[in-house]
């Protein structure tokens, strides 16, 4: 994994960074979606912090993606070594991601994590 002074400012930066160079080549505000990087070189712990500050992500005006889809730090809070066993583990990180404002979620078991998404989004977000 990789060594992070801060890991949420870090990622500010590089996000803000590709947003900025997106756009230099043309690409759209409109067009552009952003994730913080679930896995990717970050410790379990690192990805738990980034769930727990993900509606701090909101300050670019960007939908957010977030893939946290039987990664391993799920198995390793609920000490599951076969990422086939992770769908409930990776059911609670769609609700909780959803709930503090991811967008869009990447997921492996589409059709149980869109009805874990669909029953998040009926509770946080729709009104009547």
């Amino acid at each position: 994994s990789v060594a992070y002074q801060d890991l949420i400012l870090e990622i500010f930066t590089f996000l803000q960074q590709r947003i900025d160079a997106a756009q230099t080549q043309g690409i759209a505000p409109e067009q552009i979606m952003i994730d913080p990087g679930i896995g990717f070189g970050k410790t379990g712990e690192h990805n738990l912090e980034i769930l727990r500050r993900l509606e701090e992500f909101q300050c670019f005006g960007k939908p957010i993606l977030i893939g946290p889809s039987r990664k391993s730090f799920i198995g390793k809070v609920l000490n599951l070594p076969n990422p086939d066993d992770r769908s409930e583990g990776t059911a609670a990180t769609v609700a909780w991601a959803i709930s503090h404002g991811a967008d869009v979620v990447r997921v492996h078991d589409v059709k149980a994590m869109r009805q874990v998404a669909q029953m998040t989004d009926a509770i946080y977000r729709y009104t009547d």
